[in-house]
């Protein structure tokens, strides 16, 4: 599937990136699902875990796929363009 070239170009901040932001998608959908009982605070006039729930993990999510996406944007550039004197593989 992967080739050795690919992997070897695969970058440490990538990985950093996705693991940090995996990790709040983490917490966001199982750590306060897990603890709503607990998380019973006001949260701009609704309690916490009822906001949560109903619109907060969504812009939380919406939120971690355009962190990933600038970040990338920013990390590798020359990723995006196609190499030049070589057939894109289909």
């Amino acid at each position: 599937m992967a080739t050795a070239q690919a992997q070897e170009r695969h970058d440490p901040r990538v990985l950093a990136l996705k693991a940090g932001l995996l990790t709040v998608w983490v917490a966001v959908s199982f750590v306060v699902c897990f603890f709503a009982r607990d998380l019973e605070f006001v949260w701009w006039g609704w309690h916490f875990s009822y906001w949560m729930g109903a619109q907060g993990a969504v812009l939380v999510f919406i939120a971690i796929a355009a962190v990933y996406a600038t970040v990338m944007k920013r990390l590798a550039p020359e990723d995006s363009l196609p190499p030049t004197g070589v057939a894109p593989d289909v």
